[in-house]
Parts: C-alpha cells; sequence; structure tokens
C-alpha cells in the first residue's frame, strides 16, 4: 500500500527530566520541539505524567513551547481530567492557543485520578465525584466562551464586562482530543465531537487480534460522530529507525523493542488490553511495515511516539530518521 494519503505526521515525546535538574530535560525537550519543525513535522505532542520524572503540566510546558517554535502545531497526549478542574484547565489552555496563534491540540482523558490515594487531599474526593465523561464535557463547553451569566460584573478593576472564560480561543474547540482504546470511549469522542488519539494499546473485544480490534475501534468512532467538520483520527505507532544509530544504539533499540514483546502476543489482564508491537529497523524495513499495517489505510495522520527513558540524542536521531520516511521521492518510491 503507497503512503502518499498520510497528509499528517506528527510525533509524541515524554518530557524526562532527572530529578537532580530538570530545568536541563524540560529545555532539551522544547529543543526537540523546535527540532520537530525545522525537520518539517506538521504537530509536536507531549504526555502529561504525574509524580514521575515527566512533564505534569502539559499547558505550562506548551506555553514556553509557543516562544520556541513557530509553525508547528503543539499537542497534549493526553491530559487525564481526573486531576483538573475543567474551568482552570480551559484557561490555561486558551492561554496557550492565544500565544501560539491557534496551533494548540488538546488530548484529554476522563477517569478516576490513577495516584488518587496519594493526593486525595488535592483532588476530589473520591466518593461522589464525578470522573466521567462529564468533565471533558464541561471543558469544552467552558472553552466555548459562552457568557456564565447575562449580568456583566462590577467592581472590578477592568469594569463593568460579561463573565466569560478569558482570553477566548475561538476555533479550540474544534481541536479537541479524546485519547480512547475501548469500543465505549471510541463511540462517546464521535458523538461528542472530540478528534480520536488511538496508539498502540488497545481493548480486545471480541477478539485478540490488535488490528481488527484497532480498525473497529476507528470505524465505531466514525459512525458516531456528530458533527458537520471532518472527522479525524490520529494512529500512533513505536517506531525505531537505526539508519542515523551507532551500531551500539541499534543494539540497544533492538532489546528494547524485544523486552516488550511478550506483552504483544496475548490480552492482558482482566480488560484485555491488546499491545502493538514496537517498529525497529532501518527507514527502508520501517517504510515495508507501514505499508503492511492494516489500518494504516483508514487514517492519514500518522503519530510517532518516542519511549520513555531514552535519551535526548536518541530521540533527535529517531526524529530526523523518521522525517526522511515522509519526503516526497521516498513516498514515490513505494509499489501500489
Amino acid at each position: 500500500m503507497p503512503l502518499s494519503h498520510i497528509e499528517h505526521v506528527a510525533f509524541l515525546v515524554p518530557g524526562n527530566y532527572e530529578d537532580e535538574d530538570p530545568r536541563r530535560g524540560l529545555d532539551d525537550t522544547l529543543g526537540l520541539f523546535a527540532l520537530g519543525e525545522t525537520l518539517g513535522y506538521a504537530s509536536a505532542w507531549v504526555r502529561q505524567r504525574h509524580l514521575e520524572r515527566g512533564v505534569s503540566s502539559a499547558a505550562t510546558f506548551l506555553a514556553a513551547a509557543t516562544q520556541r517554535t513557530t509553525r508547528i502545531g503543539l499537542g497534549t497526549a493526553v491530559i487525564q481530567l481526573g486531576y483538573e478542574n475543567p474551568f482552570r484547565l480551559a484557561e490555561d489552555l486558551s492561554t496557550v492557543d492565544v500565544l501560539s496563534g491557534g496551533r494548540l491540540q488538546v488530548g484529554v482523558s476522563v477517569g478516576p485520578p490513577p495516584f488518587a490515594s496519594l493526593i486525595s487531599g488535592y483532588v476530589d474526593p473520591a466518593e461522589g465525584a464525578d470522573y466521567g465523561h462529564g468533565r471533558a464535557e464541561r471543558l469544552a463547553r467552558a472553552l466555548s466562551g459562552e457568557p456564565l451569566s447575562r449580568e456583566p460584573l462590577s467592581g472590578n478593576a477592568a469594569g463593568a464586562q460579561l463573565p466569560r472564560l478569558r482570553p477566548h480561543a475561538p476555533g479550540l474547540t474544534e481541536r479537541l482530543w479524546y485519547g480512547g482504546g475501548s469500543q465505549a470511549s471510541a463511540a462517546w469522542a464521535g458523538a461528542a465531537g472530540f478528534h480520536l488519539l488511538t496508539g498502540n494499546i488497545v481493548s480486545g473485544e471480541g477478539t485478540d487480534d490488535f488490528a481488527i480490534a484497532q480498525m473497529a475501534l476507528v470505524d465505531r468512532f466514525r459512525r458516531e460522530w456528530s458533527r458537520g467538520r471532518l472527522p479525524r483520527v490520529a494512529l500512533g505507532r513505536v517506531i525505531l529507525p537505526t539508519d542515523g544509530a551507532s551500531p551500539a544504539t541499534r543494539r540497544r533499540f533492538q532489546a528494547f523493542a524485544a523486552s516488550r514483546q511478550e506483552r504483544t502476543l496475548t490480552p492482558q489482564g482482566s480488560r484485555r488490553t491488546l499491545f502493538r508491537p514496537d517498529i525497529v529497523g532501518s527507514c527502508e524495513a520501517i517504510l515495508d511495515e507501514l505499508a503492511r499495517d492494516p489500518v494504516l489505510p483508514f487514517v492519514s495522520e500518522l503519530r510517532l511516539e518516542l519511549p520513555y527513558e531514552f535519551d535526548v540524542e536518541d530521540y533527535a536521531q529517531i526524529l530526523a530518521d523518521f522525517a526522511g520516511l515522509f519526503t516526497p521521492d521516498k513516498i514515490r518510491s513505494r509499489p501500489a
């Protein structure tokens, strides 16, 4: 299958740093965003991670990225809304979108905070809290900028004005994404008008075959889509090209993928989670593998997912090699 239908090539970074020097790691990740723009990527996304050595505030990080880039799209994949106040988050995201000139892509997920027991004094109590899709709906409603009251606010320094989210970022509600791995999440995303992020992990519902499960996920999302604009699906793959790597790095990449291979053999856990194998090899071998990917013909956006805990030099090499896969000459050279 030719890959000329891929219109949007992106990458996702974990944003690692050392506890002793977080500034260096965060600055290195900002440098990867700038490198991605130079290499021609359409968008760069950052994971949001809590209680780990990674970016814990995607909005704050991307605000800095707006000052280091001018063209590339900036995405969050994903913000766990169980940790967030939807209105306050909407204020932060709107500010980032205004600073970026309308380049922000907002990926979210819902559910109870995974570490709720450790931070119970800082988040909503689990009992009676709404950790469902209503949280995402409230975020979208806040981002719409609709006035919260018909009566102007008075008694503030700026004078009387209608209470609404400020700054308002027109169009941001059309750039909301949901990280979905199950049929139910894909159905909700489509009905709510959130675009779909799907990667190397899906739920095995009625099948042990990863590709069949993911194609069913994409199909369900599109069938439920309810908005006039076109739905978007961004497909993520962990890919480690080795053309620009040293022999030692190639062996390390291959060992990394091999260490994760066993989890791809059978469904994992009570939710029957399915994992796709990582792709490691030369650019030519990677193109062959992507051309055989049965899910790829159903999407036009491909996202390179960078693994955790690699060095910034590894990430830069991977980004440079992968960007070369999608030059016009490479695409034309693929067999139909």
